[in-house]
């Protein structure tokens, strides 16, 4: 039974790791450019993501593995789960870990920047020519990645060498918890270690700005995405505009017709503008043809049906994802506080808690669903794949900037093979991030031990295994700080809690960084004087966050249409959906469904002046 149980919850996983390559592959489907699609870059980007995801979802795996030998009912293990079986799991569990953080920094550091110089050095001309070779374009990309090959040499060497917290005295490091952190890990594991720890501290602040922003922005983007103007309404509007253009060329060219050294420079002004105009509006014409589905297959007029026809889906969906958007701030930021107010060690430790003793609804939530898998898991990847959606989100939006300057754009069709690559590589810093935080703050004590219980109930006999069967109320959650001998005798903590409480105790620095940059996320940052002295009263809002500030000034802000990005798109031969007011929302989507615009629609001709 018990190597069932094992073997569905590994099924279970590699289900999700196949499903995440099929995200993935969509995402980089989506978002790239098809005319300078490159298969090396394709190939990399979807696993790359798909590799980054499924770290993040290990969490639940590790959690269900390591709950598996516990009998959260009678707070004591089963039968089958000696301490040689449950050595087994966490080998197992360590092993796939550090494999795929591993695979995660190669490809952060080599991979994919090597990928990005071999793009870079393909030279067209020189190719059909003959002149470049295969094995010239991998020299040339591979000659530049050394500089990162060196980088992954210097930073396993720092964190090989590197002072850790082993002989720190105080801040209750006399604790067998900390002593564990402190002690089971040789050099190698130091070294990686450090290499993440330093790679996670990196994505946090990544993730405070787009992840944050994404979240605010992604609810309140399903909710004004029906477009103001519908296709039909668009392309009456366009071919009315249209209209009125030609007339007045052929007012002109009439007017002047005839007439010595041709049209004035009055007139001749206007007449070039108007051409211009109308090459653009022919492009929303087609544009206009397409969106409405004309000379398209009975199909994609049905899919195009079908998707106005459940735009107000989206609607509900965006309130919703409002509301969940609440309770994972207001789940962070009561971990956040209780971190702040509770540890037993402060900035020695990065703020570990030894047990939670502010209520949080998302952890509680967790921990009570982990007792049936995989319900736990479908919620974790929900969540996740919600994180996922608002780093993407929020990377659009914002773009990758270097300071204040651009210096790639993130959309969906029109993203370059570079901006793809560097967009890969932010996710997957922000995938570490988001590990973090998932563990440390949305579910602590799921992300620890799950629904694992211990029996407090006192023993009859030395040696035996307390009973709780006629004593339901001595039954405890586990916790790190446990004292009861019982406890660590049942309680198993995670893998991967296990490796990021070692990083926040050899390396507090980090710690620190990651912890008061989850404030700065909610939009609630907590000055480091309310931690020195635990005095919940010395307490204050000094500055408003990220997510706080995007979601209050989206909720009030009407996304307007932007026509030139609309006219460069309709060039590409390109789809963007239009954003628009709430007023006309409704009306657009009935007129998507019935396929006829509504009277009074048609936009007065565009007034063309000298200058334009």
């Amino acid at each position: 039974m018990a190597l069932i149980q094992i073997a569905l919850i590994w099924v279970v996983y590699a289900v999700v790791v196949a499903l995440l390559a099929l995200i993935a592959s969509v995402f980089v489907y989506v978002y790239q450019s098809p005319r300078e699609r490159s298969i090396s870059v394709t190939i990399v980007c979807i696993f790359t993501i798909t590799a980054l995801l499924a770290t993040v979802l290990l969490l639940p795996v590790d959690v269900a593995l390591v709950s598996s030998t516990v009998s959260s009912k009678l707070g004591q293990r089963k039968e089958w789960a000696n301490q040689q079986k449950v050595d087994e799991i966490l080998y197992t569990l360590e092993i796939v870990y550090y494999t795929l953080f591993t695979l995660d920094a190669l490809l952060c550091l080599i991979v994919v920047p090597f990928t990005y110089f071999w793009y870079e050095e393909y030279d067209e001309v020189a190719t059909e020519e003959g002149s470049q070779t295969l094995g010239k374009r991998f020299w040339g990309a591979f000659k530049y990645t050394i500089a990162f090959i060196l980088l992954v040499v210097i930073l396993f060497l720092v964190g090989f060498f590197v002072p850790v917290a082993r002989d720190r005295k105080g801040g209750h490091y006399d604790l067998d918890f900390f002593k564990h952190l402190l002690n089971d890990e040789n050099q190698g594991e130091r070294s990686l270690t450090f290499s993440l720890g330093l790679l996670t501290t990196i994505g946090t602040l990544i993730y405070v700005l787009y992840t944050s922003a994404g979240l605010a922005l992604l609810p309140v983007a399903l909710i004004k995405s029906a477009p103001a103007i519908s296709a039909p309404s668009f392309a009456a509007n366009t071919a009315s505009e249209l209209e009125r253009n030609r007339e007045r060329q052929r007012q002109l060219e009439g007017r002047n017709a005839g007439r010595e050294g041709g049209l004035p420079a009055k007139d001749q002004r206007e007449f070039e503008a108007l051409v211009r105009e109308e090459r653009t509006l022919v492009r929303r014409e087609r544009l206009a043809s397409e969106n409405s589905g004309e000379h398209s297959s009975f199909l994609m007029k049905s899919w195009m049906k079908i998707e106005a026809v459940f735009r107000p889906v989206k609607l509900i969906g965006g309130f919703l994802l409002i509301l969940v958007a609440i309770l994972i701030w207001v789940s962070m930021l009561l971990t956040g506080i209780d971190k702040a107010k509770n540890s037993v060690c402060k900035s020695h430790c990065g703020y570990i808690l030894g047990h939670i003793q502010i209520f949080n609804p998302l952890n509680w939530i967790f921990v009570q669903s982990a007792k049936v898998f995989p319900i736990d898991y479908v919620l974790f990847l929900l969540l996740v794949l919600l994180f996922f959606a608002s780093s993407v989100v929020g990377i659009a939006t914002v773009g990758i900037r270097f300071l204040w300057l651009k210096i790639f754009t993130i959309r969906k069709g029109h993203t370059s093979p570079q901006a793809l690559l560097m967009a890969t590589v932010m996710l997957l810093l922000i995938a570490l991030a988001i590990n973090y935080s998932m563990a440390m703050m949305v579910a602590p004590q799921y992300s620890h031990y799950g629904p694992q219980t211990f029996c407090d109930h006192p023993l009859r006999h030395p040696g035996e295994q307390p009973n709780c069967t006629d004593h339901p109320n001595h039954i405890r959650a586990c916790t790190e700080l446990s004292e009861n001998p019982a406890a660590k005798n049942v309680c198993t903590p995670s893998v991967i809690s296990t490796f990021l409480d070692r990083v926040t105790v050899n390396f507090s620095f980090f710690g620190v960084v990651d912890f008061w940059a989850q404030f700065v996320f909610l939009g609630n940052y907590t000055p480091s004087s309310f931690i020195a002295k635990n005095r919940p009263g010395e307490y204050t809002n000094a500055s408003s966050g990220v997510f706080l500030i995007v979601f209050i000034t989206t909720l009030f802000r009407t996304p307007k249409l932007d026509e030139y990005q609309l006219d460069q798109d309709a060039e590409d031969d390109e789809e963007e959906g239009l954003l628009a007011s709430t007023g006309r929302r409704f009306g657009a989507t009935w007129q998507d469904i019935t396929g006829r615009a509504s009277q009074g629609t048609a936009a007065p001709a565009r007034h063309v002046d000298d200058e334009d």
